[in-house]
């Protein structure tokens, strides 16, 4: 078996790694109570934002970022960019998913636990997707045990993100969720790295070349990365829940005056209408 470094550069790629899980878990639970207040194309737009922010920043570059500490002694690790790419986009479709059957249900059981089962699966699929994406002399197995416990946290680690979506409000709420959540995202990616095993042989079933981390992978996350940022800016923008359930609220109190306001202006003139003897 070949020896491996998950940790090639110390603390360095776990900690920005949790860090930007938990900055992805942030933005998608703040845009999540956003959407809690809206209704129609104005829900889904905030839950899209929140799949977005959770599946590329929260779980994919928390992933990709734990990638490059992982070494091969005297080997060149390189990344197929179609798979890599793939990997991304679902990530950000299962999360969604699994938003959308919380977000649009009757807040039941079985809607959440249905949800936590799509992302935790689909969060799943993203990382062994992700490391399929690696091209190198050696092949992969995995240890069925711990296969299958990272599949079990991730399934867990959704339902429990999706769990505190339905309630969370404040910002200090948010922040102790994001840490959780993080610490969930994270367990789940070096359990699955605890599952793999290298062994000496040529690696099958990638074909063609792939491109190494300095290349393709560190400009990809520095986009996203800054795509966190823009989010960041338009969540800080835009009104919280508190304020669009009050402004509803202020709306419909106008409404209802203008309401009362017209009948009171066509009583008398009812009354001025009628028959005099």
């Amino acid at each position: 078996m070949v020896t491996v470094h998950n940790f090639t550069y110390g603390v360095f790629n776990p900690a920005l790694g949790y860090a930007m899980s938990c900055l992805g878990a942030f933005l998608g639970l703040r845009c999540v109570t956003r959407a809690r207040a809206h209704e129609g194309r104005s829900k889904a737009r905030w839950l899209v934002l929140a799949a977005v922010a959770i599946g590329a920043c929260g779980i994919w570059v928390m992933h990709f970022i734990a990638m490059l500490g992982f070494t091969i002694p005297d080997q060149t690790i390189t990344y197929n960019v179609p798979v890599t790419i793939a990997s991304m986009l679902i990530a950000i479709a299962v999360v969604g998913a699994g938003l959308f059957i919380v977000g649009y249900g009757d807040g039941s059981v079985g809607r959440l636990a249905a949800g936590g089962i799509v992302i935790g699966i689909g969060v799943a699929s993203m990382h062994y997707l992700g490391m399929a994406a690696m091209i190198m002399p050696d092949t992969m197995s995995y240890s069925p045990v711990l296969l299958a416990l990272s599949v079990v946290i991730a399934i867990v680690a959704g339902t429990v993100a999706l769990w505190i979506g339905t309630w969370v409000r404040g910002i200090g709420a948010t922040i102790g969720a994001a840490l959780v959540m993080g610490v969930a995202v994270s367990g789940m990616h070096y359990t699955g790295m605890a599952a793999m095993h290298v062994h000496q042989g040529t690696m099958a079933g990638m074909p063609g070349g792939g491109a190494t981390p300095a290349a393709f992978l560190f400009p990809l996350l520095l986009g996203i990365s800054v795509l966190a940022l823009i989010l960041t800016l338009m969540i800080s923008m835009s009104p919280s829940e508190e304020e669009i359930r009050e402004d509803v609220a202020m709306r419909e109190r106008m409404e209802l005056l203008q309401q009362r306001a017209a009948s009171a202006e066509q009583r008398p003139r009812q009354r001025s209408g009628g028959i005099h003897w």
